[in-house]
C-alpha cells in the first residue's frame, strides 16, 4: 500500500489537508499583501480561533442538555467540563492581544468597519445555549422535587450537586473570559472610549456582571444567611 498518496475524497494534496480542510482554513486570514497593518493577522487569528472554540463549547453544552433530559447526569457533567475547558482556552489566548500597542490597534481598528464582538456567532450561541442549559437544570429539579438550598445545605457530592456546580463553573468561566476581554479593551483603547458599535467601553462592565444562573449564585448567599454567622454585621 502506498501511504504517500491520499485516500480521502476532497481537495488537498494530503489526507491531513483533506480531513482538516487546511486549504480552506488557512485561506480565511488576510495575506501579507492585503494587510494594512502587521497585527491584522494576530487579531484575526485570536478571534477566528475563539469562534471555533465557542462553536465546540456550544456543541458540548447542547449534548449536555440532551443528557440531562435523559437523567444521564454524569455524562452531562463531562460535556460541560469540556465546554469549560474551551472557554478557559479562549480566555488564555486573549493574552496575545496584549502584544498590540494602543497606537497599533487604532490602525487595525480602521479595518473592522462597524464590526463588533456583539455580532460574534459564538457569543450569541453561548447566550442561547446557556439559557437552554439553565432551563434543563430547572426542569430536572422540578421533576425530582429538588430544593437548591437543601441540595447545598446537605453538602453531599451527589450527581445533581455536581451538575449544579458544573453550571456554576461554566457561568464563571464565561464571565472570566468577558472580564479579561474588557480589561484588554480598557488597556488598549481606554475606559472613556466608544466601541465600533457606539457602545461606551465602561458600559461593558455593567453587562459582564450579569449571570446566566443567578439562582445558583443566590443559594450561596441564602446558605450563608441561614448559617450560624449569617446575622453578623459586616466589618467596617
Amino acid at each position: 500500500m502506498d501511504y504517500t498518496q491520499p485516500i480521502l475524497a476532497g481537495p488537498g494534496e494530503t489526507d491531513y489537508a483533506r480531513y482538516m480542510r487546511t486549504d480552506d482554513l488557512l485561506s480565511l486570514q488576510l495575506d501579507r499583501g492585503e494587510m494594512m497593518h502587521h497585527d491584522e493577522l494576530l487579531f484575526q487569528t485570536v478571534h477566528q480561533s475563539t469562534e471555533l472554540w465557542l462553536k465546540h463549547a456550544c456543541f458540548e453544552v447542547d449534548y449536555a442538555i440532551d443528557e440531562i433530559g435523559q437523567d444521564r447526569i454524569e455524562q452531562a457533567i463531562a460535556h460541560i467540563s469540556r465546554a469549560v475547558t474551551g472557554a478557559r482556552l479562549i480566555t488564555g489566548q486573549l493574552e496575545m492581544l496584549t502584544h498590540m500597542t494602543p497606537s497599533d490597534f487604532q490602525k487595525v481598528r480602521l479595518q473592522l468597519g462597524n464590526g463588533s464582538g456583539y455580532e460574534s456567532p459564538g457569543w450569541n450561541c453561548v447566550k442561547q445555549i446557556s439559557r437552554r442549559l439553565g432551563r434543563a437544570f430547572q426542569s430536572l429539579c422540578a421533576v425530582h422535587e429538588i430544593d437548591l438550598l437543601e441540595l447545598y445545605r446537605d453538602g453531599a457530592l451527589t450527581p445533581t450537586y455536581r451538575l449544579a456546580e458544573a453550571l456554576v463553573e461554566w457561568d464563571e468561566q464565561i464571565a472570566l473570559w468577558r472580564v479579561r476581554h474588557f480589561r484588554i479593551a480598557v488597556r488598549t483603547i481606554g475606559v472613556q472610549a466608544v466601541g465600533t458599535k457606539g457602545t461606551p467601553v465602561d458600559q461593558l462592565l455593567r453587562v459582564i456582571n450579569r449571570k446566566f444562573y443567578p439562582e445558583l449564585w443566590q443559594v450561596r448567599s441564602d446558605l450563608t444567611l441561614a448559617g450560624p454567622l449569617g446575622g453578623l454585621e459586616p466589618a467596617v
